[in-house]
Order: structure tokens, then sequence, then C-alpha cells
């Protein structure tokens, strides 16, 4: 039992430590982020930091915020008719529809992928308990099988155990990673969207102005915010789109590899005889 809470225990120590480095190390190479004071406060502070999670008034703010969002998206491109101005951008965001789709599918399904190993190593927990008992019990021949395979189904349990972990680690939380880092990205076309939005509104209401010659320069003011707002929005946008697609090709195959070459070892370990051939086999 102390080994298998040991064994957990490292399995998930090595998970958290993985994710952590791979956020940190993104916030040390984005060249806004890398300089903000509260990094260099995670990254130096002395001391415990105290760190709690979202109550439910937090969390149902956030619902809320999310649905609205959604309906002006929806509202934005369906209602008003806003038409993209920017054919990258417009080729962007039709992938990121179908890429955020099919990544949270695969995410799905690798999480059941992972805890059906998970359930696998569970039950031949019992199997191996009750041919070790057998194999206590009998004083017989069959003594010895009845031990012989308590000791496979225990191996059996560890290498679904760690073929669990491993997937985990690398296929399971990659895909939620970048089905976030999707999501995140949708929400970045969606507020240059909105930008974009405003800035025609700004400039209807300074053709408006201009026409009954009322409140001219104040309209002048706020169609040059709303215009340096989306050039700037657009700007940091597409640099981060570019390099998000860089980031996820190379993560994407860095833990492909190293999960094939932990299922080529596992496979090498199962294909392993549990005891040497009995005599004249």
């Amino acid at each position: 039992m102390k080994q298998e809470l040991e064994a957990e225990y490292l399995a998930i120590f090595k998970k958290t430590v993985a994710m952590h480095e791979v956020f940190l190390q993104r916030l040390a190479a984005h060249p806004t982020l890398r300089q903000d004071h509260n990094f260099f406060v995670f990254l130096e502070y002395g001391q415990d930091l105290s760190v709690r999670g979202k109550n439910r008034k937090e969390l149902l703010g956030g619902f809320l915020r999310n649905i609205v969002k959604s309906a002006d998206e929806a509202l934005i491109t369906g209602v008003s008719g806003l038409k993209e101005v920017d054919d990258f951008f417009e080729h962007e965001r039709t992938f990121l529809l179908e890429y955020h789709t099919r990544i949270r599918d695969a995410c799905l399904r690798a999480d059941r992928v992972m805890r059906s190993h998970k359930c696998l190593a569970e039950d031949y927990i019992p199997i191996s308990a009750a041919l070790s008992s057998l194999g206590t019990q009998e004083v017989n021949q069959l003594k010895m099988s009845f031990l012989k395979l308590a000791e496979l189904f225990e191996r059996l349990r560890k290498l679904e155990g760690r073929v669990a972990s491993d997937e985990d680690l690398k296929l399971s939380d990659m895909l939620r990673y970048y089905m976030r880092d999707s999501q995140a990205a949708k929400d970045l076309l969606y507020r240059r969207l909105r930008a974009l939005a405003d800035y025609e509104s700004a400039n209807k209401a300074l053709d408006k102005a201009r026409t009954r010659n009322r409140e001219v320069h104040p309209a002048e003011s706020h169609q040059q915010l709303c215009c340096q707002r989306f050039e700037r929005l657009s700007d940091s946008a597409k640099q981060e789109l570019i390099d998000f697609r860089s980031r996820r090709v190379s993560s994407f195959r860095k833990n492909l590899i190293e999960l094939a070459e932990l299922e080529l070892k596992h496979a090498k370990v199962n294909l392993q005889p549990p005891w040497p051939p009995l005599p004249g086999l």
C-alpha cells in the first residue's frame, strides 16, 4: 500500500511540475508578460504564496460573462452582418472553431482511455490478492502456481498504472492544455472583432456628427481611439496566433514522440515472461 501511494504521489508530482514548467516557460518567453511585476513576485518570493480557488459567486460571474460574450459575438457576426476585413484572421477564426471542437473531443477520448487503464489496474488488485491468499492456503502443487499468478497480476497492475500515468501526462494533459489555449485564442479573436465593431460604430457616429455639424471633435477623438485600439489588437493578435501555431506543432511533436517511446518501453516489459520457462517445455 505504501508503494502504491508513493507511486501515485510521484505521478501527480511529475504531472504538476511538467504543466508548471510549460506555463512558466511560456510566460518567460512572452515579450510583455515576462516584464510583469506579479511574475517577478511569483519567481522571487521567498515565503509561501496563499492561493485560493474561485468561490461560487466568481464561478457564476464567469459563467454569465461567457453567456454574454457568446451572445455578443453572435450579434456582431449574425445580426449586424459585420465582415472580417483581414483574410488572415478570417482563416484563423475558421480554423480555431474546427480545431477547438476536434481537440476537445480528442481530450475526452484520451481521458476515457486513461481512466480505463486505471480501472484495469485497480481490477487487478483483488485478483492478485485472491490468488495470493489461495497460494498461502494451499499445500499441494498448486501453491506455487497461485503465487506465480498473483505475482503476474501484481506486475500487470503496476504496468497498467504506469501506462495510465504516462498517457495522462503526455497526452491528456497536453490536449487539455491546448484545448484551453485554443479557447483563449478564440477569445482573442472575439476581442478583436469587438474592437472592429466599435470602430465601425465610431465611423458611423462620426459621419452623423459631420452631417449634423455637431460634436464633431469628440466623435473624431473617439474614432481615433477605436482605430488605435483595433490596430493594436490586430498586431498583437497576429503575433500571438503565429506563435500559437509554431508552439502547438513543436509541443505535439515532442509529447507524442515521448509517449510513443514510453509505450514501446511498456510493450517490451509486457512481452517479457513473468518467470523462467519450465524445464522440458
